[in-house]
Formats: C-alpha cells, structure tokens, sequence
C-alpha cells in the first residue's frame, strides 16, 4: 500500500510518484526530442512501476495542516499503521500514550477499519491511474532546462484538452513545472498553480480559487526506490467530490526504511511503538 492517502486533488499530484523498479523500455524516453513522448513514456514507466512494487516502508510523517503532528507509519501487506507520537510541538503525555496504543490495538483487530482503509486505498489509486493517464494530454509541454542529471518540463493548459469529468477539468487547469531524473527516467519534483478560478456546476458544486499552489518532492531513498518526501498544497475553495479541499497542508516524511515481506498488522504496531523512542 502506498503513502497516497489524500482525497482526489492530492491524488492527482500524487499520483505522479508511485513506488517501484524502473522497467527498461522507460529509459529510451530520456533521449526523445518531443516532451510531449517525455511525459508519455515517463506515465507508462510509473503505471508499470507501481504494478510492479511490493515494497512497504516505515517512516516519520510530519504535518501541518491546523494541527501540527507527528506519526511514525509502518505499511504491511495488510495496510498501514501510524502512531501518533507529537501533536503541536510536543511529545504525547503518558496518558495519551496509551490512548494512542489502545486506539491502535482496536484499529489492528476492527475488520471493518481494515476493509475501510482497504477499500479507500483501492479508490485512491484507482483515481490516480485515470488522472495520470490524462497528463500527457491534459496540458502543452516544452523543455525547460537540462542540467545533466535532470531534465525540467514546463507545463500549461492544453486549449484542446477535453476532460472527461470534474477531476480532469481541475487537472487542466493546472500549469507549472515537472523535473524529471534523466538517469532513471523518474519524476523528481512536480509544482504548479491553478492558473484561474475552477466553478464546477455553476459553483454550486464546487469552487476552487485560482492562484492556489501545490509542489510535491520526491527522492531516491534506496537505489532504485523512490518515495515522496514532500507535500505542500495551498488552494482554497471547496467541492463536494474532493471533499475538504480547503485546508492548507505541508507534509514531510523521513527516515525511510524497507520493512520485510509478510510483516504483520501486529509487529507493524509494535514496531511503531519500539521505534518512537529512536525517532523522536
């Protein structure tokens, strides 16, 4: 299960960072003349990658959006764990450190939570593909700059662009820039605005404010595995189908490490739990 795990606008950002081993066929597109080919061999190599990935991580997530946090997240096969270990610049008191643990044992052993978080997840993704099989043609694209190691691609909505559905007229609305890792044909950073206020429905089912931003990083964390270590979205406005789109959220994520196969729910908390201490 990936890190993905915000509602549909943040899936269109994040969607561009799936995890995974770059198939071959991807490096060819670091040669290709036409940016547009660029980010359609790039889009494919992600699909592939992600299809591929079997990896699950542990990290430290930090947040910022009203309430400053900080959890440790272990992922399994079976789904994520995250535990709570400072909430606005300090550490969680004894007490509500049980309460956190109590809240994770009840979580671990509620099938329905799991199916939930499962079904969510499937959705999320689900959301990413559609979006990120617009990219290519969802904006114009030309050549930045090429520094040798990456190569940056400048992005602006695409006049002909027809979108399919209320997601796809937001996507097209973006302009910015996406720096792609020319060695591993793999997105590195994507930022952009929303060039112009979004009405959806006459606004009476949505609005979303032009001018808002979003920059979503990413690195290298193991050779070959990238992960997003980045979230910053700043747009306001509110839509009924990307719920509440109207906070503001800066997200960073550290200490990365690969967790074995077949870890369980079980060890995932209790692992959380061993390492809050080391990642405070």
């Amino acid at each position: 299960m990936k890190n993905l795990k915000f509602h549909a606008l943040l899936v269109v950002l994040g969607s561009l960072f799936v995890v995974g081993t770059l198939p071959l066929h991807a490096q060819e597109s670091k040669d290709s003349k036409d940016p547009r080919e660029i980010v359609r061999v790039a889009m494919n190599a992600e699909l592939d990658a992600d299809l591929n990935d079997h990896s699950h991580w542990r990290y430290r997530d930090s947040q910022k959006d009203g309430t400053d946090t900080v959890s440790i997240v272990v992922e399994t096969g079976h789904g994520s764990v995250k535990r709570l270990i400072e909430k606005n610049g300090r550490p969680l008191s004894a007490a509500e450190a049980r309460a956190e643990d109590q809240r994770l044992q009840n979580f671990i052993h509620d099938p329905s939570q799991l199916a939930k978080q499962k079904k969510d997840g499937q959705q999320d993704g689900k959301n990413a593909e559609e979006l990120l099989r617009m990219l290519p043609d969802a904006f114009t694209w030309k050549v930045g700059s090429d520094d040798g190691e990456n190569l940056t691609l400048n992005f602006e909505p695409n006049p002909k662009f027809s979108p399919p559905d209320f997601q796809g007229r937001v996507l097209g609305q973006m302009a910015g820039q996406l720096v792609v890792n020319k060695g591993q044909n793999r997105i590195v950073t994507i930022r952009g605005k929303l060039t112009q206020d979004v009405m959806i429905g006459w606004g009476i089912l949505g609005h979303l404010k032009g001018g808002g931003t979003f920059r979503v990083e990413r690195r290298e964390v193991t050779p070959k595995m990238w992960q997003i270590v980045e979230t910053h979205v700043h747009i306001e406005g509110k839509a009924l189908f990307f719920k509440s789109i109207g906070q503001q959220q800066d997200e960073v994520q550290t200490d990365f490490m690969q967790m074995p196969q077949g870890i369980t729910l079980e060890q995932a908390a209790e692992m959380s739990k061993t390492l809050t201490e080391t990642l405070k």
